[in-house]
């Protein structure tokens, strides 16, 4: 019998992947272990792994095509093995349904009296009057996410029975949603919007708590416009954390009052201690100490004193929390990822940094779990290694600050009468001025200065 292979489950927080490539194609002999297909969350690409061996029989789902976890994507069994009963959606089609006794009789669904799609969960089978399935479970569950009354669709399955395939031919301009933000939707009666924050456009949760109206669709494309320029011309297709990345800076710039503070602090402890550790005895592990794993210390010893800058903000609620959980902006080679130090405040400076360095190497690596990339209530972006005096770090949305760390420069100081150059490190404090002012951001940034002009007392503490 033929094996389902199922979209994996990765993280509390994931609802569904796309799939970025398959690796093996129909007809090819798989074992256990091979790895049949690459998959992309919002944040992380993952490996999904055959754990049967035979042939994959059936791919449901192509390259690029969004999935929600659980879902089954292929098929894996023995060579000519009868697959007629999955449909081309990846659903299976139940013996007695298909068979000629269980349609004998039935009703078209035109016929059957109306009734209202939405009134069922999009949890449960909706079932149709009478006993009489109007079409299959999938079918009648993405018809009542859509709005649809089943019975008005022609179906294609046996029988003419309504299958999923039909509701996503018919609806295809339709964004997808999660099941929470379909729950809500019937819960709320807002309106449907037209693009959510989700994988490719999905509506999520929180779209639909935080819009009162539909979302507007984004603009359309300007591909092919452009057809006097000489010379090679290359279109890059816009998708996975570069889409996902693109769509969430212009809604942060868009939705948000964005106010930048801009200070410097005296170097010259900060990197005597890194100095001072980089010359430790091996024995004591903490060679690998860096001056951003620093930066994250102090400013998870300083957030606590000032909650105004350790909050979410969702227009009309102010959600402040009492851990830090400090997220850090990480280039990778897919992308920005902000991996994130669940409790930052319980570390040490040790502890800080080994956990740093276990998040941002799994980043790298596209092996982050998703979970470690969400959840933060303020972020970090350090340029300073790529000699940036100065920047405007965008908000990483709902949070309400993010600290840019820029290079360290030496700055002419007048002490004791005397003028010296003195090594700085340039600070960027953006804030969201809906939800802080700029009196506490200031403060805020000044303590943290004092932090991190006194890095080595506060180890200490």
């Amino acid at each position: 019998m033929a094996e389902k292979v199922l979209m994996p489950k990765q993280g509390n927080s994931v609802e569904s992947c796309i799939i970025v490539s398959w690796l093996k194609k129909e007809g090819e002999v798989v074992a256990v272990g091979d790895i049949l297909c690459e998959v992309e969350t919002d944040k992380a690409t993952i490996e999904v792994e055959s754990g049967f061996e035979g042939t994959l029989l059936k791919i449901f789902y192509e390259e690029d095509a969004e999935v929600p976890v659980h879902e089954m994507i292929a098929l894996i069994g023995e060579p000519g093995e009868d697959i007629s009963g999955f449909s081309a959606g990846g659903e299976e089609e139940s013996p007695a349904e298909n068979s000629p006794s269980a349609s004998e009789g039935s009703k078209s669904p035109a016929a059957e009296p109306a009734q209202a799609a939405v009134q069922v969960p999009a949890t449960q089978v909706a079932e149709a009057v009478e006993g009489k399935r109007a079409g299959s479970p999938r079918a009648m569950n993405l018809a009542a996410a859509k709005g649809i009354d089943i019975r008005t669709v022609a179906g294609s399955g046996p029988d003419g029975r309504v299958i999923e395939r039909d509701i996503l031919n018919l609806t295809k301009d339709y964004p997808s949603l999660s099941p929470a933000a379909i729950e809500e939707l019937f819960k709320s009666g807002k309106p449907l919007p037209v693009k959510g924050s989700g994988i490719g456009g999905r509506v999520l949760l929180s779209d639909v708590q935080n819009s009162e109206a539909a979302l507007q669709p984004s603009a359309p494309s300007a591909a092919g416009a452009y057809t006097a320029f000489p010379g090679p011309v290359e279109d890059i297709k816009v998708r996975g954390i570069r889409k996902i990345t693109a769509e969430r800076m212009f809604d942060s710039l868009a939705t948000t009052a964005q106010l930048t503070l801009n200070s410097s602090a005296d170097a010259t402890a900060i990197l005597a201690l890194r100095k001072k550790i980089k010359n430790s005895d091996e024995s004591m592990g903490l060679q690998k100490i860096t001056i951003n794993d620093m930066i994250l210390y102090a400013v998870a010893k300083t957030l606590p004193k000032y909650p105004e800058l350790n909050e979410h903000f969702f227009g009309d609620t102010i959600r402040r929390f009492e851990k830090v959980h400090l997220g850090c902006a990480v280039n990778t080679e897919r992308g920005l990822l902000v991996p994130v130090i669940k409790d930052a405040g319980a570390y040490s400076l040790k502890g800080i940094s080994e956990k740093g360095k276990e998040l941002f190497g799994a980043a790298h690596a596209g092996k982050s779990n998703p979970d470690d990339l969400q959840g933060g209530t303020f972020t970090i972006t350090n340029l300073g290694s790529m000699g940036i005096e100065s920047f405007t770090p965008v908000l990483n949305k709902p949070e309400v600050g993010i600290l840019g760390v820029c290079s360290v420069n030496l700055k002419p100081v007048e002490r004791n009468g005397e003028v010296k150059f003195v090594p700085y490190m340039g600070l960027s404090l953006t804030i969201d001025h809906q939800a802080v002012d700029g009196a506490p951001g200031a403060a805020f940034l000044q303590e943290l200065v004092k932090a991190i002009e006194n890095i080595d007392l506060l180890t200490a503490v």
